[in-house]
């Protein structure tokens, strides 16, 4: 891939990456229940996730859901209706003192998130029709190539949101400030939603 278009494509992933969408906030919610070092492995599988989706989407995967309506709606609808059922269990949780055994998303649940994750096809699909150009490398390897910087532009973002969310997780001991954090990030995460599903 030429230097310039590697440049274009890494500055488009870390504005994916970094603005406020489902995944962030779930990692987020995920540092202020847990702190930063038990929630790396959410904000690591929010990137492999992610960048599994890329490159596969690069590979064809974008192109054929596209092709068919039908399951372009039920992917739409299965992923809002489980994100908004993740915001109200997040809206729901209780101050840390309540919930103290501090259950992380983990890496599995974060990589198979970004599925089900409405923003994440969005990016996905609209990177590999923008960014897949004419090059010597064999598709499987230009695929291979996007998904590969699109993980090293989200994991540090996702790093960002884990640390956010850590440094509230001394005031989610409190009733009123866990139930403010909680209820916030629920909406957040019912807004993103709602936003993408329109």
């Amino acid at each position: 891939m030429p230097t310039d278009q590697v440049f274009a494509f890494v500055i488009f992933a870390i504005v994916a990456a970094i603005t406020p969408g489902p995944s962030n906030v779930m990692i987020a919610a995920t540092g202020g229940a847990v702190g930063f070092v038990r929630g790396l492995t959410c904000a690591l599988g929010a990137a492999v996730g992610m960048g599994l989706l890329l490159w596969m989407s690069a590979l064809g995967l974008g192109q054929f859901i596209v092709a068919f309506p039908a399951a372009t709606l039920l992917l739409k609808w299965a992923g809002a209706a489980f994100l908004l059922w993740l915001a109200w269990r997040i809206a729901m949780a209780g101050p840390m003192s309540e919930n103290s055994d501090g259950k992380s998303i983990g890496f599995a649940g974060a990589a198979l998130f970004q599925w089900l994750n409405p923003k994440g096809w969005l990016v996905a699909i609209s990177a590999a029709s923008t960014y897949l150009a004419p090059t010597p490398l064999s598709p499987f390897s230009h695929a291979l190539i996007l998904g590969a910087l699109f993980f090293l532009a989200a994991f540090p973002c996702g790093l960002l949101w884990l640390g956010l969310g850590a440094l509230l997780r001394s005031f989610l001991r409190h009733p009123r400030t866990a139930r403010l954090f909680n209820v916030t990030m629920g909406i957040a995460l019912a807004a993103s939603v709602l936003l993408m599903v329109r």
